[in-house]
């Protein structure tokens, strides 16, 4: 079957996660092929699963998108076996909270830049330079309501989600009137497994599922979001 994206090459960091998983399906399902970094092979396990059919159009790399080397040499393999990379998506990131910021642990804060900003940075670097060789590309990054929103007790989670968005808007100023756009999508609290274990007393009802948001993410990753470049697009509905 065939669909907007017959012929491309995805990148989906974090591609099994909670948001990644939809991410990666939806590509699929629009028929291109989709290379995912992963950490869990069981994650890894049932995304294969999952996907059925179209397992085979679908790349799994073991990555920390967090080592500049490691995502380099991984875009350099996906370029050497397909010659395109035309969608990277970064749906890696971690949450810590709770505590004031003199209560938190140093090494707290450095998770947060790491997983929150760092992966964004290294991949992009990688993705920019196979992109301005085609001339064309789309990058789309995943930050948080909270980067705008910053709430007691989340003093390094908000700061890292917002020091993403001020990057990857200079990243989109840098790359304009090349055909590579740079967009972010802004999500409240993701109906996802991991947040209904830590959160068991919510109403899930009022969270955007990943399926919803996987949708903006794939708009703004055709041409028909041409005219999209260098935004902060909240996908958290009414909540």
């Amino acid at each position: 079957m065939g669909g907007r994206f017959e012929g491309s090459v995805a990148l989906v960091a974090g591609g099994t996660g909670g948001l990644g998983r939809s991410v990666s399906l939806a590509f699929l399902e629009e028929g291109a092929r989709v290379v995912v970094t992963y950490r869990s092979q069981t994650e890894w396990d049932a995304l294969k699963s999952a996907a059925g059919a179209n397992a085979t159009r679908l790349e799994g790399h073991s990555v920390d998108v967090t080592d500049e080397a490691a995502v380099r040499q991984l875009v350099e393999k996906i370029f050497a076996k397909h010659g395109r990379l035309d969608a990277l998506v970064n749906t890696v990131g971690g949450y810590a909270g709770g505590l004031k910021l003199w209560e938190m642990d140093t090494k707290v804060f450095e998770q947060m830049l790491a997983l929150n900003l760092r992966s964004g940075y290294a991949l992009s670097r990688a993705a920019v330079r196979a992109m301005l060789k085609q001339g064309r590309g789309a990058i789309v990054n995943v930050a948080a309501k909270a980067a705008f929103d910053h709430a007691a007790g989340a003093a390094a989670y908000a700061a890292s989600k917002a020091a993403a968005v001020a990057m990857l808007d200079s990243l989109a100023a840098d790359l304009r009137g090349s055909g590579v756009r740079v967009n972010t999508i802004l999500p409240s609290i993701i109906d996802t497994e991991a947040n209904r274990k830590a959160m068991p007393k919510a109403d899930f009802s009022k969270w955007p599922k990943p399926q919803d948001i996987a949708r903006v993410i794939l708009f703004l990753c055709t041409d028909e979001a041409r005219v999209i470049h260098g935004a902060a697009i909240p996908v958290y509905g009414d909540t």
